[in-house]
């Protein structure tokens, strides 16, 4: 899954367009690197959102189920 949709579908992010842009300015670090919106999310991944002034640490413990997808 994408992580623009995995940060949306967990509830980190409240928009997918806001987590897409965080993605293009690259505020968003998976493992301590730098990620576009298009990287796929695995378990175990480490996330660094930062968003404002603020640091958000999360850790991809399960993709969430997107009924959308098939």
């Amino acid at each position: 899954m994408r992580i623009d949709r995995y940060l949306k579908l967990s509830r980190v992010i409240k928009r997918r367009t806001i987590a897409n842009g965080l993605c293009d300015n690259e505020k968003v670090f998976v493992n301590g690197k730098s990620v576009k919106a298009h990287y796929e999310v695995k378990v175990g991944d480490e996330i660094d959102i930062h968003y404002g002034d603020n640091i958000i640490s999360h850790k991809v413990v399960l993709i969430p189920y997107d009924s959308k997808r098939k």
